[in-house]
């Protein structure tokens, strides 16, 4: 280099240097934008559920969101902070929506008043509010409704174009809706298993399995909560969330993926036992919680290492509680019980620091 380049060289001093706390990259997203996004993510989702459940899935949605808005601007009231900058955000609406889609369309109104609480007050700003939550607070409040009135949250009203041949399907009168109908999870979980490669075994979920099936589980023709049914509104909704860069492509791929390849090897090793993998990926919540609820950007690890870990956890426990426990369904257990563990993930797969040097090598080096 010359002489003459050198002399243009002039690096910042004194008062030219800016002295500050990470991030110093900033993308110009506020809370209210990111918030915003995940709202349409989830309007073909929404859209979905009511086309197959009808006005009554619009309005258990719109009644959960405002329950929600309106539990989060009692506790700043109560707790003394500002009002409208916290409902304002956002957040809240998303939690709302969340929840609904994690409902049956023929849930009680009482269902929801109880969940919004659950959720914001248990879930969110017991914890200091936004972004402190180490739980997704959507799951907080499903999996304590579940747990506390189990009878409201697992009726499940029959979807629009589900014929007499949909497994289990059964007149009940004293609903709103005409028919009510159990999910395939359900059906599937009410079979005995059969622990052997015979014949029987093979015929044991031969009907809940058959390619006709599948097809209706695909576009939503099944049983379940608001937002789970429709796999192409769900992709379509996943495929936004990665459009705006809002999660890390890791946590679904991975977390579908060993649910899939789990199912898949026990099936292959026993028919009786479990359903193809197939039919995991279709039916219950999987894409829901692995597209709208594992990628939280709160819960969820920083790295890609974490998320790869992350996800496989909540994959590996999904598939114990289908194939062998009590619940047809393990999705929200499985991610309540990973949001734990991401601290100790974090701890685990961040990345070294550049110029770290461990406390061995620097006794070596003396």
């Amino acid at each position: 280099m010359s002489e003459e380049v050198k002399s243009e060289l002039r690096l910042p001093t004194g008062k030219q240097l800016v002295l500050s706390s990470s991030p110093h990259i900033s993308t110009g997203e506020s809370v209210r934008k990111i918030m915003l996004k995940v709202l349409i993510a989830m309007l073909p989702a929404a859209a979905a559920g009511v086309w197959f459940f009808g006005l009554r899935a619009l309005g258990v949605i719109v009644f959960t969101t405002f329950c929600c808005v309106g539990a989060e601007a009692l506790w700043c009231l109560l707790a003394k902070k500002p009002v409208l900058p916290t409902i304002r955000d956002c957040s809240a609406a998303v939690t709302g929506v969340l929840l609904a889609l994690n409902l049956p369309a023929g849930v009680p109104f009482y269902v929801p008043l109880i969940g919004a609480f659950l959720a914001i007050w248990l879930g969110k700003q017991v914890f200091g509010g936004l972004g402190q939550n180490p739980f997704n607070p959507a799951l907080v409040a499903r999996v304590g409704l579940l747990i506390a009135i189990p009878a409201a949250m697992t009726s499940w009203p029959a979807p629009r174009g589900m014929g007499e041949d949909y497994p289990n399907v059964r007149e009940f009168r004293a609903s709103v809706d005409a028919v009510t109908c159990a999910t395939p999870l359900g059906v599937a979980g009410q079979r005995p298993k059969i622990a052997a490669r015979t014949a029987a075994a093979r015929r044991n979920f031969a009907q809940l399995s058959s390619g006709r099936m599948l097809r209706k589980y695909f576009w939503g023709v099944r049983g379940g909560c608001i937002g789970e049914t429709c796999v192409p509104a769900l992709l379509l909704g996943g495929l936004i969330l990665f459009a705006f860069n809002l999660i890390n492509w890791r946590v679904p791929l991975c977390f579908a993926g060993t649910v899939a390849l789990l199912a898949g090897v026990v099936n292959l090793i026993w028919p009786g036992v479990t359903p193809p993998a197939l039919f995991h990926l279709l039916t219950g919540g999987l894409l829901l919680g692995a597209i709208f609820m594992a990628t939280d950007m709160v819960t969820c690890p920083i790295t890609g290492t974490g998320c790869v870990v992350f996800a496989i956890g909540c994959g590996v426990i999904t598939s114990v509680i289908r194939i062998w426990g009590n619940y047809p369904e393990g999705v929200s257990f499985s991610i309540l019980f990973m949001n734990a563990l991401v601290p100790l993930i974090d701890r685990w797969c961040t990345d070294r620091p550049f110029g770290y040097v461990s406390k061995r090598r620097k006794v070596e080096v003396k």
